[in-house]
């Protein structure tokens, strides 16, 4: 029985603390980054969950980008294009979440091209008209609170939303 025992730790010890060579972790790394667009934080927090040592983690890192499956600009990009059509984030949250995960400003810049001025206020407008008409208190001031609270949430420009507050609601 104390046999058993030992051989059940020593199993959960070896699953849990499972090691990598330099090779496997980079296969694992490519298909990783092959599956979505990733930020140098997250492969580099990804490798510290694989047990991998610091000198593995940089020599990986270099592989990947040498390959071209670790790219911050197409990260930035993609994020930016994902984040601003499918959840409808204004800009300063979109900047707030990329300063979170190390992206420069020359990226993020880059990746706000993407996004065309005519396109950035159309969706403010359409996601203001639908949480105007959301919303059903009858108490303008709480209306006015609520509209205002959800738009500076996403990230929308407080000077739009103010404005677009004392437009919508008297």
């Amino acid at each position: 029985m104390e046999v058993l025992f030992n051989l059940l730790i020593a199993y959960f010890c070896y699953v849990q603390k499972q090691t990598y060579t330099l090779t496997e972790a980079t296969r694992k790394l490519e298909q990783y980054c092959a599956y979505q667009e990733r930020c140098h934080q997250e492969v580099r927090q990804k490798l510290k969950s694989m047990h991998m040592i610091p000198e593995a983690i940089d020599a990986i890192i270099v592989h990947l980008l040498k390959h071209n499956f670790l790219n911050e600009e197409r990260f930035a990009k993609a994020f930016v294009n994902g984040k601003f059509r499918i959840k409808k984030w204004g800009k300063y949250r979109l900047a707030s979440e990329l300063k979170k995960k190390g992206i420069s400003k020359y990226n993020l810049n880059q990746a706000f091209k993407e996004i065309s001025e005519l396109e950035y206020i159309e969706t403010f407008n359409i996601l203001a008209q639908k949480k105007m008409a959301s919303l059903s208190d009858a108490n303008s001031r709480n209306k006015k609170k609520k509209f205002i609270d959800y738009l500076l949430y996403r990230g929308w420009e407080s000077h739009m939303v103010y404005e677009k507050a004392n437009d919508l609601i008297c």
